[in-house]
């Protein structure tokens, strides 16, 4: 059986389902091929989204037309915004989900998504006709024709996962590997290498003393990650911290000798930023105890998630270990923490669009690139599904029309980011998105990716009517806003008074609102308190007030710090407009390093910018190549 698509893409993590919604919204006929309809989006690890730097991401999903923060919305159980205490530009949402009924959500909003079709089965083997991808088989023999292949395969390919000695061939616990598509894949010329992570126990609630715990409770504030959404719908519940103490490191210590990664079973490359308990105890010998988190699985389950103890190391030993700490003396728990190692593929071998330089019409997104984490394959399923509708359409188009990528610079998105550092950068360690990759981030920051993206994401056809509506009531709000407070005159004598009682300067003179706004002391809220005329400019908009002055306020307060980092931006936007590919053979230019001329060599990067930016080429290695450009 042969069935013909536009795009094909294969599994159904976070990177597959944003890429299915993707290229279906933007009329590609496409069908979805994952193991299990059941566990679509499923959250292998922690059971919440977004975070330092990943909040972002979900909110430029989001100003894309994409799907993470509608569903994340909606099944929410407790909302925080991280890094209140300092600048905007790194302020990062995050929410803990119900993992449930998160699944669910994404079933549905998969269902309602016209020109998509859902295929459960196992991909097999790539097919592959005059050196492009032409479409997949499965293990049950049904093949699948398409234009574009989107690989979204997750820790499923040749997965291996660890328990202390024992070793298990499976993609997440009970559920199996896949073992032939990665050789269908290398064989054309790709390059493939192991990566690990792991996942901690989950725990019966019903066995804890939570009174031996410490509380942490989310945020009232009506905070959300998309754009789109009004209000959350379940209930919200706290979680929990506690430490780790020297009982519990002395038996983790004890089962070192049988974990897997110190006694040579794993010889794969695990994520920095996120270290197994093991580790954490290895690397910080002297370190008396370790925060963890206990966080709900969902509203109406008594699974839950210690986050901070991941580990492989035998079950006994675990178990024994946290029934050291007091409030868990009683531990039940569902299942121990496990490693998994698997397969993924170096992205200097990717294009900016997520296309493959080797295969044609195969793209790739998500852990198969390398990455860690659910918003970044998010972003990477996102791209990766416009760039397989746009391919997919030129090919269908009469006269051929050129295929022209999407893709986003660095002082456009953190998506922009995370893609330009795996294709030109490659990776050594799982990659994990921080603000501190990005060097424009009060460009990017979480409360304006709407203004960065949705127009664009309309253009393409993505986003609908109804968010770029959305979007330019927004802006004008905002603006109006601004408007006011650049014009409103303030007089001593009538708010010298107040400001006094706001902790802040009297006026010896008079001035603009702007001025008064831009005081650390002061902000838009309680400004509105003293001076009516702002508390009515205020209320205007008929909804998501709060997060229309929060934006305005921002913009207004940080306008000089923003407006600086916008021209450093477009100076380096020279860079990225001089195109090099092709014009160099890196091997014969003696003026560059040995080094130099490998990376460049290998990666072929499309312009002087990316260059700059490849791990071993050098500021001198740049100005070489602008004296041989003839600038």
């Amino acid at each position: 059986m042969i069935l013909k698509y536009d795009v094909i893409i294969v599994g159904g993590g976070h990177a597959g389902c944003e890429a299915a919604c993707s290229a279906a919204n933007m009329g590609a006929k496409t069908c979805l091929v994952t193991m299990d309809m059941n566990k679509i989006a499923q959250m292998s690890c922690n059971p919440a989204i977004g975070g330092i730097a990943k909040g972002q991401i979900v909110r430029e999903i989001d100003a894309l037309g994409g799907q993470m923060g509608l569903v994340t919305d909606a099944t929410s159980i407790q909302f925080r915004m991280l890094n209140v205490g300092k600048g905007p530009a790194v302020w990062s949402p995050r929410a803990q989900c119900d993992r449930g009924k998160f699944i669910w959500e994404w079933r549905r909003h998969l269902d309602a998504t016209p020109n998509l079709d859902i295929w459960q089965d196992q991909a097999d083997e790539l097919l592959v006709e005059n050196g492009e991808a032409i479409g997949i088989r499965t293990i049950w023999g049904a093949e699948f024709h398409a234009k574009c292949v989107v690989l979204t395969a997750g820790t499923f390919l040749n997965g291996l996962m660890h328990i202390g000695r024992k070793m298990v061939a499976g993609g997440r616990i009970a559920e199996p590997a896949v073992p032939h598509l990665t050789e269908s894949i290398t064989r054309h010329g790709i390059s493939t290498a192991r990566m690990k992570t792991g996942t901690p126990v989950r725990i019966d609630k019903r066995s804890v003393h939570f009174d031996e715990l410490e509380i942490q409770p989310g945020e009232n504030r009506p905070y959300q990650f998309s754009y789109m959404n009004r209000c959350g719908a379940l209930k919200q519940l706290p979680c929990w911290t506690v430490n780790t103490n020297a009982e519990v490191h002395e038996i983790l210590r004890s089962g070192l000798a049988d974990s897997p990664l110190y006694n040579g079973q794993i010889q794969s490359i695990g994520p920095r930023y996120c270290p197994s308990i093991e580790t954490k105890l290895v690397t910080f010998p002297d370190r008396e105890k370790h925060p963890l988190f206990l966080e709900p699985e969902g509203e109406d389950t008594n699974e839950m998630y210690l986050n901070g103890f991941s580990s492989s190391l035998p079950m006994d030993v675990q178990i024994a270990a946290l029934k050291k700490i007091p409030a868990f003396r009683d531990l039940t728990v569902y299942r121990p923490g496990y490693a998994i190692e698997y397969d993924f593929f170096d992205p200097t071998q990717l294009y900016h669009s997520l296309e493959s330089k080797i295969i044609p019409n195969l793209f790739m997104a998500g852990q198969v690139n390398g990455t860690t984490g659910y918003e970044e394959a998010g972003g990477q399923g996102t791209m990766a599904g416009i760039n397989a509708a746009l391919k997919a359409g030129s090919a269908a188009s009469e006269g051929g029309e050129a295929y022209k990528p999407f893709t986003l610079h660095r002082d456009e998105a953190y998506i922009g980011v995370l893609i330009d550092d795996l294709v030109t950068k490659g990776v050594d360690e799982p990659y994990r998105m921080f603000t501190s990759r990005a060097e424009y981030r009060i460009l990017l920051r979480q409360d304006d990716a709407d203004a960065r993206l949705t127009e664009k994401a309309y253009e393409l056809g993505l986003a609908k009517r109804d968010r770029y509506d959305w979007w330019q009531e927004k802006k004008r709000h905002i603006e109006e806003i601004e408007a006011f407070c650049q014009n409103f005159a303030i007089k001593p004598r009538l708010f010298n008074s107040a400001l006094e009682a706001l902790d802040t300067t009297p006026l010896q003179f008079g001035c603009k609102l702007v001025d008064l706004v831009n005081r650390p002391q002061l902000n838009l809220k309680n400004l509105s308190e003293i001076i009516p005329p702002l508390k009515e400019v205020l209320s205007r908009p008929s909804n998501r007030q709060e997060e229309i002055a929060e934006a305005a306020e921002i913009r207004m307060k940080y306008k000089g710090y923003i407006d600086r980092e916008r021209t450093v931006a477009d100076k380096m936007h020279r860079l990225e407009d001089i195109k090099i590919k092709g014009h160099f053979n890196y091997s014969e230019l003696q003026g560059l390093s040995t080094e130099c001329r490998q990376k460049l060599e290998r990666i072929q990067p499309e312009t002087l910018g990316q260059a700059s930016r490849i791990p071993g080429v050098s500021p001198s290695d740049i100005n070489v190549l602008l004296v041989l450009m003839g600038r």
